[in-house]
């Protein structure tokens, strides 16, 4: 970890980003640490203006290697917005959205450079991208597309629930119509890559069925039978310690007590919605299948609360301790 860098992301200028940023760096644990932030800094000294964040120096760089890291300083790489001082907190502003695209695109640029070794991303607002033109579903499709990654899921993180997604943001009835063997299979084998990538030597992964009872053997429905099962076989037949397809109602629980490693869920809502009861406020977003390590909070913009002083920083802080313990 001594030589390894990496990259925090703004994410909407306009939304709790900024303020979780400067709070998680500003002191503590993470003051000093090897990050540099990517985003608008004349947005981040409007942050600190307003008295809501720990005093810190900002210090403007180009490049991650002119960075000095000491406890109190907060290097930043300067991505600005064209007029800083027409920025509305907690509006849906299509200059905020170009911001945030352009915030990842540097730090992913950055990245696959091997200027820094992983990126820790604060949330956007997908309305907003979509607004300034940037026409993706969220983090995960974006930095799919800029790194040219084709096999990738998103990942929920805490330490007792660990859940990976077969889909993520698509309608219920399209993700019925496109649910496939060789998707679960896919995510299966990145869920066991990832899980050895950080530290499980033997991985056991629990997937959840579709449907009520995991379908109570073709009563409530057949996709278990005819694609879930299957794909379950061909992945242990390659040595996977792979189980299910399990009951959704029990097996988050069961995870969460020991019995699993991680879930694989099959689509966002069955997999969020544990995870973000369980562990709202330390729950961490990882990107699995990228050729870098990217974490981000596991929340939103919070656009009602932001510039307040209110937003809590304690996921936004983890997921940058667990990049650079993951890089």
């Amino acid at each position: 970890m001594v030589n390894k860098t990496i990259a925090i992301t703004m994410g909407d200028p306009a939304g709790i980003g900024p303020e979780i940023i400067l709070k998680s760096l500003a002191q503590g644990e993470l003051s000093g640490c090897r990050a540099v932030v990517v985003g608008c800094l004349q947005t981040l000294r409007r942050i600190q203006a307003l008295g809501i964040t720990p005093p810190a120096e900002l210090k403007s760089i180009e490049r991650a290697d002119q960075a000095v890291f000491a406890p109190g300083v907060i290097n930043v790489i300067d991505v600005p917005l064209a007029d800083p001082a027409a920025l509305v907190a907690g509006q849906v502003q299509p200059a905020a959205g170009d911001l945030a695209y352009r915030c990842i695109a540097k730090a992913s640029a950055m990245a696959m450079a091997g200027e820094v070794q992983g990126i820790a991303t604060a949330p956007l607002n997908k309305e907003a991208l979509h607004a300034a033109g940037h026409i993706y579903p969220g983090h995960t499709e974006l930095l799919a597309e800029l790194t040219g990654s084709r096999d990738f899921a998103m990942v929920l993180y805490t330490d007792k629930l660990k859940v990976i997604h077969v889909s993520t943001h698509i309608a219920l009835r399209k993700f019925l119509d496109t649910l496939s063997r060789e998707r679960i299979k896919t995510v299966i084998g990145i869920a066991d890559t990832f899980l050895k990538r950080v530290g499980f030597s033997a991985p056991r992964i629990a997937v959840a069925g579709v449907n009520p009872h995991a379908g109570e053997h073709g009563l409530f429905g057949d996709e278990e039978i005819t694609i879930v099962g299957p794909a379950i076989e061909e992945m242990k037949a390659q040595k996977i310690n792979v189980f299910g397809p399990c009951p959704p109602d029990t097996v988050f629980l069961q995870a969460y007590e020991g019995q699993y490693d991680m879930v694989v869920a099959m689509y966002h809502d069955q997999g969020h919605i544990p995870l973000k009861l369980l562990g709202f406020y330390d729950g961490v977003n990882i990107t699995a299948g990228l050729p870098f390590i990217r974490t981000s909070a596991d929340h939103g913009t919070a656009f009602d609360i932001a510039w307040t002083g209110k937003a809590k920083s304690e996921s936004m802080a983890i997921s940058i301790q667990l990049a650079m313990q993951l890089a």
